[in-house]
């Protein structure tokens, strides 16, 4: 059975207004999204899952049907905020979607494989794919998960500071545990992270961090579950709580329920912090399509 990709994109429209503002980076007018898809179907991947808002779902089976369509299988899952909240209200004044952990949950229906999670508007990498891909196919079971761990020092902006999930990596080249650090920034030579207190400190260029890049066993869904309800119980009245994957991650690791191997990648990672990165990221992609990685036009 192949592997699906689940790509969390809830997120995508409300931040460009619209899908048809999306922003285009490839010679051909391809989305960051699309060299995902690509790399994963090239990988192997036989079904691409959107986790989206259903006020947008005609907006994307009109973008991506047509490119897809005899490639890959698609599904269509819907974030909603009622999701899972059984035996709970929500809270009046929640605006915020309840996090990464629940878009991923509320697929629970829609996937019955092993299967890999990415952000919509993060460039992984082919290498990231294949390894992935390896991985889900031999090694993944319900004691099995794992993550891409990337290079620090390949996931900085120029233009500002960027959250990360630093994965502290065991002997075994498992994940010991992973933190987010919120405030990553370049300083001359030094790559740096701010914490709480305004307290700075320094990571190494080559430590491994997180770009939510996960392989899981369809059996993470029931340990979602129940860690939602925790969850509810606990912040459902905080209304910027949020339930991240790595909440997740840490619960399999931490009540010895398995182990989450890091898959170490040297693949460049780029994406749109700030809007000053998009020409690099043009660029970059020219250089890859150059370089043959590519073809200049993707669906071609």
């Amino acid at each position: 059975m192949q592997p699906t990709l689940l790509i969390l994109a809830a997120g995508m429209a409300s931040r460009y207004g619209s899908l048809k503002q999306i922003q285009q980076f490839g010679p051909s007018g391809e989305t960051i999204v699309d060299y995902s898809i690509y790399d994963a179907i090239r990988a192997g991947f036989g079904k691409i899952v959107f986790i989206i808002r259903k006020e947008f779902e005609a907006d994307f089976r009109e973008i991506f049907e047509p490119k897809l369509k005899g490639r890959v299988a698609t599904d269509y899952v819907y974030q909603e905020m009622s999701a899972f909240v059984t035996g709970h209200e929500v809270p009046a004044d929640r605006t915020k979607p309840w996090g990464t952990a629940h878009a991923v949950l509320c697929a629970k229906n829609a996937i019955n494989e092993p299967f890999a999670v990415i952000n919509a508007d993060d460039f992984y990498g082919r290498d990231s794919f294949e390894k992935m891909a390896a991985f889900l196919n031999k090694d993944c079971n319900p004691k099995t998960f794992s993550v891409v761990g990337y290079q620090l020092d390949k996931t900085i902006s120029d233009f500002g500071s960027v959250s990360r999930g630093v994965c502290e990596v065991d002997g075994n080249g498992n994940l010991a545990s992973i933190n987010e650090r919120t405030k990553i920034v370049k300083e001359g030579e030094q790559i740096i992270y701010e914490d709480g207190d305004g307290t700075k400190h320094p990571l190494k260029p080559n430590t491994s961090v997180s770009m939510n890049f996960w392989g899981f066993d369809p059996s993470v869904f029931d340990l979602s579950e129940k860690l939602f309800r925790e969850f509810l119980d606990k912040g459902i009245n905080q209304p910027k709580s949020e339930f991240f994957i790595p909440i997740v991650v840490d619960e399999f690791i931490q009540r010895e329920k398995g182990v989450v191997k890091v898959l170490p990648t040297s693949a460049q990672w780029f994406g749109v912090t700030y809007k000053e990165d998009a020409p690099g990221v043009q660029a970059s992609l020219s250089a890859l399509v150059n370089n043959g990685e590519y073809p200049d036009n993707l669906w071609k």
